[in-house]
């Protein structure tokens, strides 16, 4: 099995990044039963770590997950994480938003179901939901109701610009803070999400999963393409990096974005807190008092 290694996936700031060149799907010289055995052992090491992470009490883990639909965001969260004690992490799954969401602005709702020290916590889609799928339907922002913002013509690009800014600026905020923030983008091509779309009205177990305004979305998909790109070029960050996930193959991308973490968790310098003298010598104590009972 070739080696993965986090460079190839990370964008760097500066350096631009066209979607078009980037891989949808890559072949990692092994078929389905290696990496999905080899994913077995990395998300046991991930566990493990965790475990670290929250037995320390510190830092937060951030990781947020965007992709177009049918890219495997929900499959990816259940095989890559399902040996984490559920204690240690938090997942959401963010819709339309509420009144209550509305009222707040766009950043509101992801900044109060961040993780707390010492957990993880996923995002299934996330804050960048606003300069997406809001850039391709700009009466979103409108309904937003924000002070100035009266009419289609006051969303120019001088606004997505702010945009951009201020979810650098919330960003580099939780990581100045202690947090470690991952984002994922699950790069699914065209032809793929038709198959899957496909798939989802054959099969009466996925029935259910299928939208119609799916195929009215995918009506949109270079200017999600555009929107995607710019998004990642504007965000991307030596703080808060992107990572671009070939997605065409589901077991390939889990992997992937499992080894990435690993890799980087690897780095953090925690460990399982460490007792004085005088609290093992209390231990021994508690020892011998439940053995005399």
């Amino acid at each position: 099995m070739k080696k993965i290694q986090t460079k190839d996936f990370k964008i760097k700031p500066g350096k631009k990044f066209n979607i078009k060149k980037s891989p949808t799907k890559i072949d990692l010289g092994a078929d389905k039963k290696e990496i999905e055995n080899e994913l077995r052992k990395v998300r046991r090491k991930i566990a493990e770590l965790q475990t670290k992470i929250y037995a320390a009490g510190t830092p937060a883990v951030y990781i947020g997950i965007q992709g177009m639909d049918t890219a495997g965001k929900d499959s990816l969260i259940r095989e890559v994480f399902k040996d984490i004690n559920p204690s240690g992490i938090e997942v959401y799954d963010f819709k339309k938003p509420t009144p209550l969401e509305h009222a707040h602005d766009y950043i509101w709702r992801h900044y109060i179901t961040l993780p707390e020290r010492g957990k993880f916590g996923i995002h299934n889609r996330t804050h960048y939901e606003d300069v997406l799928i809001a850039k391709i339907h700009p009466q979103l922002v409108l309904n937003q109701k924000i002070y100035g913002i009266d009419k289609l013509e006051d969303i120019d690009n001088k606004f997505w610009k702010k945009r951009y800014r201020q979810i650098r600026d919330f960003e580099k905020i939780q990581t100045e803070n202690g947090m470690k923030m991952f984002k994922f983008f699950l790069h699914l091509s065209k032809d793929e999400q038709k198959n899957r779309f496909l798939r989802r009205i054959r099969r009466e177990d996925k029935q259910w999963k299928f939208n119609a305004a799916d195929l009215k979305e995918r009506g949109y998909w270079d200017d999600y393409q555009q929107a995607y790109e710019d998004a990642i070029n504007e965000t991307t960050t030596h703080y808060a990096p992107w990572y671009v996930i070939p997605a065409d193959d589901k077991p390939t991308a889990r992997l992937i974005v499992a080894k990435i973490l690993l890799e980087e968790l690897k780095k953090l310098k925690v460990d399982f807190p460490k007792l004085s003298e005088e609290e093992k010598l209390k231990f021994e104590e508690y020892k011998q008092a439940l053995e005399n009972e």
